[in-house]
Order: structure tokens, then C-alpha cells, then sequence
């Protein structure tokens, strides 16, 4: 590869981190057309690495790309987030099941260790949000990676990910759930230390159902 094309590369990197992060947090909207001329402006680098980090963005299903009206955001009404969450209740339940029987202690001390961080992220918001940082420092990574199962990995940690991400972000902010939500987590991380797969996997279904049962009721609410 050559110096031009590793830079390019990390320029695309960049703004695909950017850009996931702003679709994620509602920077950008749901819905909302990518200009690239605009995004080229506020990211400062030239369209081809643009290109490449809305093409990545495409394959995470974050970003929509419609015939003659170009790149949009993702739009996640109803029906589509009722699909995606019964799709997370069965396989990260399935993935608690089975990360309660393969996870070492030392992955099992490190979920304690990041929920008492989550913990002191939610003080420090004063109750008010439980935002989680992606990869080492998301449960839900955790637990998909404990799994030990390259299908699960592949689609909870990988292909579905950031759009997960971006379902949890609304949830992480609502009234009441924060601490509601870091409880659950300790209860599904007491589980699995346990190697209660049963218990775990019954938790994490209930904790996701509960979540769909919060945001269903808020879509209804704003409709």
C-alpha cells in the first residue's frame, strides 16, 4: 500500500468513527440526507475518503442509500426496531446461556470491574444517562464475545453492532432507566459468574424485552 492510499485509508477511518458517532448520538438525524459537499466541510478531508467511510457506514446499516436521492441515515420506526429487538432478545440471550458456561474468571472479574465503572458514569451524569462507550467498554461486547460463538460474535459485535448501539443510545437516556438498566447488568454478570446459564439467559431476555417495552411506549407517546 502506498503512503497516498494508507493515508486515504485513515482518513477513512476517521470519518467513519465520526460519522458513526454523530448517526449514533442523533448529531445526525434519522432520515437525514448525507451532503458530502457539507460533511467533506466539517470533516475537513477530500470526498474520496468520505465516500469510503459512507460506503463502511452502509455496511453497518447505518446509513441507506436510496436510488436518485442519494445516502440517508437510517430511519428506525416501529416495525423495524420491534424486528431488531426480538432478533437481540434471542441471541443475546442465547449468548449470556453460553458465555455462562465458556467465560474465564478473569472475564467474569473484568464485567464487575466495567459495571462499577458504568456505576460512576451514571453518578457523575446524576442518574441522568447510561452511555456505553463501544468495544472493551460495552457489557453487551462483553458478553457477545464471552460467548465463544464466531456466528454470534460476528453479527452481535460485528454486522449489527453499531445499529444495536444505536437503539441502546435512545434507551440510555430515558427517565429512570439508567440505574434500572446497570441493575439488570449485575444481575445477568452475578448469573453467569454463578454459571446459572438458565438464570442468565432469562435475565438478558427480560432486560431487552423491558427496554422494547420502554421505547415502544415513548414511540407511541411522540407519534
Amino acid at each position: 500500500m502506498t503512503a497516498e492510499s494508507e493515508e486515504e485509508k485513515t482518513l477513512s477511518d476517521r470519518a467513519s468513527t465520526r460519522l458513526t458517532h454523530a448517526i449514533i448520538t442523533g448529531e445526525l438525524a434519522q432520515g437525514q440526507k448525507l451532503s458530502e459537499a457539507e460533511l467533506a466541510t466539517r470533516f475537513g478531508i477530500s470526498r474520496g475518503p468520505l465516500r469510503e467511510a459512507i460506503r463502511r457506514l452502509e455496511g453497518m446499516r447505518l446509513v441507506k442509500r436510496i436510488p436518485h436521492a442519494g445516502a440517508r441515515v437510517v430511519t428506525l420506526n416501529k416495525t423495524m426496531m420491534a424486528e431488531l429487538y426480538r432478533v437481540r432478545e434471542a441471541l443475546e440471550g442465547m449468548a449470556c446461556r453460553l458465555a455462562a458456561e465458556q467465560m474465564s474468571t478473569t472475564e467474569q472479574a473484568r464485567l464487575f470491574e466495567l459495571l462499577d465503572e458504568h456505576e460512576s458514569q451514571i453518578e457523575a451524569a446524576e442518574g441522568r444517562e447510561y452511555l456505553q462507550n463501544e468495544g472493551d467498554f460495552d457489557f453487551h461486547y462483553h458478553i457477545a464475545l464471552g460467548s465463544r460463538n464466531q456466528m454470534l460474535i460476528d453479527l452481535l459485535a460485528g454486522e449489527m453492532y453499531q445499529l444495536l448501539r444505536m437503539c441502546r443510545y435512545k434507551t440510555g437516556t430515558m427517565h429512570k432507566r439508567p440505574q434500572l438498566a446497570l441493575n439488570q447488568h449485575r444481575q445477568i454478570t452475578e448469573a453467569i459468574a454463578n454459571r446459572d446459564g438458565d438464570l442468565a439467559e432469562l435475565l438478558m431476555r427480560r432486560h431487552i424485552s423491558g427496554a422494547w417495552k420502554t421505547i415502544s411506549q415513548d414511540m407511541d407517546d411522540y407519534s
